[in-house]
């Protein structure tokens, strides 16, 4: 139950860190609470809409209220005459999503870093400024778990796996799901029964069977689905349709991948237990791990102690549009699906959001009630 002190620590809290973070130079900013639903609900899928507030304008265009802060401030960031050029960002206020164990809004502070090509250099700054932030509300005694998904998918791509593999992988992960049961879950997810379309799409000509799911999307009136175009929904399924006729994931690299992943603790040295795997297996990590290492070497020089985080090969955020570097802050006792603050790089969003071409960016989210249990509801 949230007590009337902890609700007001809270916003004191929040406009502390906020403070701190305009003074790092993260300059405000302020997206409007109603925000085209659309942008949501291609990026983070169909799933999200029972998450949130939605209503309808005069002209029926559907909107919601304000669920997150980092795709309003890129829509606002691309519209601006800043894109593509480094510029950063900081954000205090209220946001909306249900949630089933606790209230519909709360309170999340936040900075994203647009147009670095430093990549490591930012990330290191990310992850400090986060934590600095929170120390001066309050809360120094953080638990920090890092890892990075642009090295975990430079390792997958290594074993040149077929995509939906690739992609099962991935999400079966972030759902907290065993490589046991990843490997032995359908190609097709176990959704929807597409088996008859997966079934005349077996052994047909790529170009002609594309064609046909484009059409047949065409026909249905489906111009997109979560995001996706027609085209790539029918690569989705011509992959699948080969995954039922073709080998699944060899057990030597099974038994790769399970390695990998078991890789945690100390950050210097699980990069060197990787480049021990990666030589065993004549995998080229080589940029990534050389990546990762500046980070680390970035974080000291930021007064960071990567000894006192830990790392996890298998870390990764629910979020699939998360390219490099990942973390989360947790406060001590706190659940692991409860972090204070998690953020990480996402270099791809950008060009989703309609940029020309990809821009780096690194960001985070601070959940300011999460600071002061108490005023949490």
């Amino acid at each position: 139950m949230a007590t009337k002190n902890g609700r007001k620590d809270a916003k004191a809290g929040g406009q502390t860190l906020l403070a701190h973070l305009v003074a790092s130079g993260y300059k405000r900013a302020e997206p409007p609470i109603l925000q085209p639903a659309a942008v949501f609900l291609d990026q983070l899928g169909e799933d999200m809409r029972g998450r949130l507030y939605l209503t309808t304008d005069a002209a029926g265009a559907e909107l919601c209220l304000r669920p997150e802060f980092t795709l309003p401030v890129s829509v606002a960031y691309l519209a601006s005459s800043a894109a593509g050029k480094a510029t950063a960002f900081s954000y205090l206020g209220p946001v909306f999503r249900f949630r089933p164990d606790g209230g519909g809004e709360f309170l999340q502070a936040g900075l994203e870093s647009f147009g670095r090509k430093d990549k490591e250099a930012a990330d290191a700054e990310m992850l400090a400024l986060s934590l600095e932030a929170a120390a001066k509300a309050g809360r120094g005694d953080l638990a920090v778990t890092i890892g990075d998904a642009g090295l975990f998918a430079q390792f997958l791509d290594s074993l040149k796996l077929p995509a939906s593999w690739l992609r099962l992988i991935r999400r079966g992960l972030a759902h907290g799901a065993s490589l046991d049961r990843i490997f032995a879950a359908s190609p097709t997810n176990g959704s929807d029964d597409h088996s008859g379309v997966l079934a005349a799409l077996e052994g047909a000509d790529k170009q002609g069977a594309r064609a046909l799911v484009e059409d047949l999307l065409s026909i249905a009136g489906i111009s997109s689905v979560g995001g996706r175009s027609p085209g790539e929904i029918a690569e989705r399924f011509l992959e699948q349709a080969s995954l039922r006729s073709g080998p699944g994931v060899p057990q030597d690299k099974r038994d790769l991948i399970a390695k990998f992943l078991a890789v945690s603790g100390d950050p210097d040295a699980a990069s060197a237990a990787l480049r021990a795997i990666a030589d065993e297996a004549k995998l080229d990590l080589s940029a990534a791990l050389d990546s990762f290492d500046q980070r680390l070497n970035f974080m000291v020089a930021r007064g960071l102690d990567p000894a006192a985080m830990s790392f996890s090969a298998r870390f990764v955020r629910r979020l699939d549009y998360y390219t490099g570097f990942i973390f989360e802050a947790h406060a001590p006792g706190a659940a692991a699906d409860k972090p204070v603050i998690g953020g990480g790089r996402y270099d791809r969003l950008l060009g989703t959001l309609g940029a020309k071409k990809d821009i780096p960016a690194v960001g985070a989210a601070i959940w300011v009630e999460r600071l002061f249990p108490e005023a949490q509801t």
